[in-house]
Parts: C-alpha cells; sequence; structure tokens
C-alpha cells in the first residue's frame, strides 16, 4: 500500500493496475503503483452516502500536490451492479470523492487514482466501501450515515451482516436505523445539533404525528425549570461546536469563542498551529 494512503479498506484494497485482468487479461498486480489520469476520467460515486461534500478548504492544497490516491473500479465493472446509472468516464472514484470535487474546484488537471474493481464484484461491497470511506467522521451527517447504513442492509438481508461488513456492533445499527423514523423536523434539529442522537432514539419510539409535539414538550419543561430559579443544565459541548459550525457563515466569531472556551490557550495555541496560522 502506498505510503500516506487512508487504511480503512485494507480488507478489500488489493490494487489492480494496467495489467489487471478487468482491463488487459493479464494476472493481476498486488504491487501496482498510483497513477495519474485526466479529472474529464473520473465520475464520483452515484451511490455515494455523502448528498453534501461540505467544505472544501481543508483540501485546497490538493492543487500542488496530492497526499493519498483516491479508490476507483471500472466503468464496466460498475456498470455491472447498476446498469441503469449514466456512467460516461472510464472510472468511477468510490473512495475520495471530496478529493475529486477538491481538485476541480481548486483547479487541478488530473488525480492520482488506484484501480481496484474487487470492491465492486457485488453490491454489498461497493456499499460497505462507500460507507467505509465516511463512518465515524465528525463532518458525516448523521441522517445521511443512517441511510448509508439502511441501504447496506437491505442490501445484505439481515442488519446483523450489516454490522459485521462495518464492523459494528448490532445495537449501533440499529440506533442509526432508528433515526430514519423521526419527523423530517427532528431530522433537521438532529442534523443541526439541536438534538442530540440520544434523545432522537427515544423520539424514534414515539407514534410519527407525536414526535415533534413531545419534543416541545420537553423543550418547555426545560425552559420553564431554567426560569423558576432551578440549576441550569449548559449543553454539552458537540452541541455548542454543532450549532456554531451549521452558524459558521453568519457568525464565524461564535465558533471562534466555543473553540476557545472547549479546548483552552494551549488547545487554541496548537489549532492555530496546525491550521498553519502564525502565533500571536
Amino acid at each position: 500500500m502506498a505510503r500516506g494512503q487512508r487504511v480503512n479498506l485494507a480488507e478489500l484494497h488489493t490494487v489492480v493496475g494496467d495489467k489487471s485482468p478487468v482491463e488487459k487479461g493479464q494476472p493481476k498486480r498486488d504491487d501496482a503503483p498510483p497513477r495519474s489520469v485526466a479529472l474529464a476520467e473520473l465520475t464520483a460515486n452515484p451511490r455515494n452516502p455523502r448528498e453534501e461534500l461540505g467544505d472544501l478548504a481543508d483540501l485546497q492544497s490538493i492543487a500542488d500536490i496530492q497526499l493519498q490516491p483516491a479508490t476507483v473500479v471500472t466503468r464496466e465493472a460498475y456498470l455491472k451492479l447498476y446498469p441503469d446509472d449514466a456512467i460516461t468516464t472510464r472510472y468511477v472514484v468510490v473512495n475520495g470523492c471530496r478529493r475529486l470535487a477538491a481538485a476541480r474546484k481548486y483547479g487541478r488537471a488530473d488525480l492520482a487514482i488506484v484501480v481496484n474493481d474487487t470492491i465492486a464484484r457485488d453490491r454489498v461491497t461497493l456499499i460497505s466501501a462507500s460507507i467505509a470511506e465516511n463512518v465515524d467522521r465528525q463532518d458525516f451527517d448523521v441522517i445521511e450515515e443512517a441511510r448509508a447504513v439502511e441501504a447496506l442492509v437491505q442490501e445484505c438481508g439481515y442488519a446483523d451482516v450489516a454490522a459485521d461488513r462495518l464492523r459494528k456492533s448490532k445495537g449501533w445499527v440499529s440506533q442509526r436505523r432508528a433515526l430514519l423514523h423521526l419527523a423530517p423536523e427532528l431530522q433537521t434539529a438532529l442534523r443541526r445539533g439541536e438534538l442530540a442522537i440520544r434523545e432522537a432514539r427515544q423520539l424514534a419510539r414515539v407514534p410519527l404525528e407525536e414526535q415533534v409535539t413531545r419534543w416541545q414538550a420537553a423543550l418547555d419543561r426545560n425552559n420553564a425549570g431554567e426560569g423558576s430559579g432551578s440549576e441550569k443544565r449548559p449543553p454539552s459541548r458537540s452541541r455548542v461546536i454543532s450549532s456554531a459550525i451549521a452558524d459558521f457563515s453568519a457568525k464565524p466569531e461564535l465558533l471562534v469563542n466555543a473553540l476557545r472556551t472547549y479546548l483552552g490557550p494551549e488547545g487554541a495555541e496548537r489549532l492555530r498551529h496546525l491550521l498553519g496560522e502564525k502565533n500571536t
């Protein structure tokens, strides 16, 4: 495996190069190095569980250097699984869709790739590989994650098989699937960090038509308790930071203040250094 390459697909990653049996009928090479192809030859995975790729500013350096190759499958291998998808390019990017989007945004002409058609041997494997790209990332939308898990369960036929594929517990899979039973208003609140996952799971057990009313009643009780002089319970760090990120475009100072509060002086200094800013 190339230095610096992600290892979240280690159990699947058998690199296939120019002499792959898919492309030229030659024996498979496990030591094939990454190669560069024009962006015009690449299509982002239409089945990517991420609906939004988020802020690509952290990948701006890709204009000059690409640290990790993208993992792709050939058009032929992909269309065997999803023949109705419109794929006109030579390759489909499975692991590295954000890198592809950043390359296009910041003016890079090509992208380093490794071809691995073994992850397109069946739909379950391809979906598992796509989820492994994103699962457990802090910026991965929890509802998108839940939808991806549900798609994998549908392909596997059983939740426990999906859990094994993701190397997660059955309970984790069950909890993520439960979030899809939330009312749209609550899914939005969950995405914005206004509703904790623990509370969301409990509301998901309530009949759909009662969920919003139950949540609003709980908020009203909390507000009434705070107004009557009871000790105010501070919001969790994750909720404060998530809310600040959601409002970053309009109020960037909220995120700055939240990070200073929870990281402390040393943590803020370290973050500033990692972001490449000059210390003041």
